[in-house]
């Protein structure tokens, strides 16, 4: 198995080193598992050392001119060789667990396309109304934040990526393309 994360980074140079090594430090659960991984930053016309700090840490850096996180996500999928894409975004801190989560899934073999709950770090009922408010929905709608999004390189690909029509909730417009194609394939 061949799997490619692409990180689609606008102005990150602040977090993108710890969310880098959060993902280095992460893939021992793919390396373990047997798979090969290849790391793309899609730098999003950024100001900063972004594009610096991610060639420093071992990915593949592609550029994106026009500010659209589908577009730098696309940018990414469009350079990706992995059977699997797994799109990360440069401020988030993956775990091992999360990712080991995601081999065993794929191990099983009945989905296309998939993410996780998300956790935020910020303090205050506001803030985690919203993230569990978030999360029922994500479950309930089987949605997937775009934070963390995996799916299968070719149906990525069959079904245009992410929409360039949209500048949010791009990973809901995909997420409902991708579940039409899931049922009728049975998956």
């Amino acid at each position: 198995m061949r799997l490619t994360i692409v990180v689609p980074a606008f102005n990150e140079e602040q977090l993108l080193p710890a969310s880098l090594k959060a993902i280095s430090d992460a893939s021992a659960a793919f390396t373990e598992a047997g798979w090969t991984t290849e790391l793309i930053v899609c730098d999003n016309n950024s100001t900063d050392r972004t594009a610096e700090i991610a060639a420093a840490a071992g990915a593949i850096v592609v550029f994106e001119r026009m500010n659209q996180i589908s577009r730098a996500r696309n940018a990414g999928a469009a350079r990706a060789t992995g059977d699997w894409l797994l799109f990360v975004d440069a401020d988030s801190f993956p775990t091992r667990e999360l990712f080991a989560d995601l081999v065993a899934e794929l191990d099983r073999g009945r989905c296309i396309a998939g993410g996780s709950a998300v956790r935020i770090e910020l303090e205050g009922r506001l803030f985690q109304a919203g993230v569990d408010g978030w999360n029922a929905l994500s479950r309930t709608l089987r949605w997937a934040a775009g934070s963390f999004v995996f799916c299968e390189a070719a149906t990525f690909r069959e079904v245009g990526g992410f929409t360039d029509k949209l500048f949010a909730a791009e990973e809901i417009n995909l997420f409902r393309r991708l579940k039409r194609l899931a049922r009728h394939r049975g998956r």
